[in-house]
């Protein structure tokens, strides 16, 4: 019963999640013009990591202020308990602070700051007549969220594992799944696993800074999930847990372009009338790779061998360095189309 509860509220959650967060994403795709559609998600994918960045840490600043880090049995420890309230708080506290604050455009100013005619403005179409007439770039950066969201998908199902065996000599062999040392090491690995997180939010939170900074909006693209592609394979290099630091904060540069350079890029390759529902068909690129590399995973693990999980680590970065030349495949925008102005990576 415990299970079930558990399962269904964290399906609640990520669904909330998805819901508060979604609809701000296309409103900067409504509102924001072709120039500010780069700063305007990097600042997206910024305000996101140092929202993880706070969450990651809450449970220790509760704990440094006297809140009990500590629980009998399988209980949860109230900082713990207090970390997801002030989570739920901030989040409730933000959602109606945009909701209240950012006003969007008349329908009338709306079509005509997008250039949308009266009969495109009585044009119907359902999703499955949008997929069909969708432009090329949302098949092309979809590609590259496929590669992408699979390697995350098997860093956050095999990074504790993988990092246990690397820096804190846990034994995977199934014999010692009951042996309380080979259990406390684990347990070590687990906590600290929660640290290189946070370390990758840090790196993403300073390389969403960095990326508007970049002229060229593909080679940032193209370079982030390279450099993330590293920091997942250098794992095999770091026996030190504190030298791990180190490829979190690469992998976080990874995680900060997929935050904000696919939307950037497929706002700017459609027109205002279909935004919001491209957008949300867009989300399928993200879901699908991971329902994927779910089912997929356990095969993949017994194939090198099923039972060292450090080595899907090294797979997620394999995955993250062919989702980056598969950037290169992305070459229409609606700016360009259409021949108007827009940045440097658009000309």
């Amino acid at each position: 019963g415990a299970l079930i509860f558990g399962a269904f509220s964290l399906m609640m959650l990520d669904v909330s999640i998805n819901i508060s967060i979604q609809p701000f994403k296309m409103l900067v795709g409504d509102m924001v013009n072709e120039k500010q559609k780069g700063l305007a998600y990097s600042i997206l994918s910024f305000l996101c990591n140092a929202g993880s960045v706070v969450g990651f840490i809450f449970p220790f600043m509760l704990a440094w202020v006297g809140i009990s880090n500590d629980a009998p049995g399988n209980q949860v420890p109230d900082s713990v308990t207090f970390s997801f309230y002030g989570g739920a708080a901030i989040l409730i506290a933000c959602v109606a602070y945009t909701f209240f604050k950012v006003k969007e455009m008349p329908p009338a100013e709306y079509a005509a700051y997008h250039g949308i005619t009266d009969e495109q403005e009585e044009e119907k179409a359902n999703c499955i007549h949008l997929l069909v007439k969708a432009p090329k770039v949302f098949w092309t950066v979809g590609l590259v969220q496929f590669f992408c969201w699979c390697a995350f998908m098997y860093m956050w199902t095999y990074n504790a594992g993988g990092i246990a065996e690397q820096a804190f000599g846990w034994n995977p062999d199934p014999q010692l799944a009951n042996d309380p040392i080979n259990k406390a090491l684990y347990q070590e690995a687990g906590n600290w696993n929660g640290i290189l997180f946070a370390v990758q939010a840090i790196g993403s939170v300073i390389w969403a800074a960095v990326l508007p900074r970049f002229s060229n909006r593909r080679m940032a693209y193209f370079a982030s999930l390279i450099i993330g592609g590293i920091g997942f394979i250098s794992t095999l290099a770091f026996s030190d847990k504190w030298l791990l630091f180190i490829s979190y904060f690469l992998v976080g540069t990874a995680w900060a372009a997929m935050l904000a350079m696919p939307f950037t890029i497929l706002t700017n390759s459609i027109s205002g009338k279909h935004m919001g529902a491209y957008l949300g068909l867009f989300n399928g690129t993200i879901t699908i790779p991971q329902i994927v590399a779910a089912v997929l995973g356990g095969v993949i693990f017994k194939l090198f061998g099923g039972l060292h999980q450090l080595n899907m680590i090294v797979f997620a970065g394999a995955l993250l360095i062919i989702g980056a030349f598969c950037v290169f495949t992305i070459k229409e925008t609606y700016a360009e189309k259409h021949n108007i102005a827009a940045d440097n990576a658009a000309e």
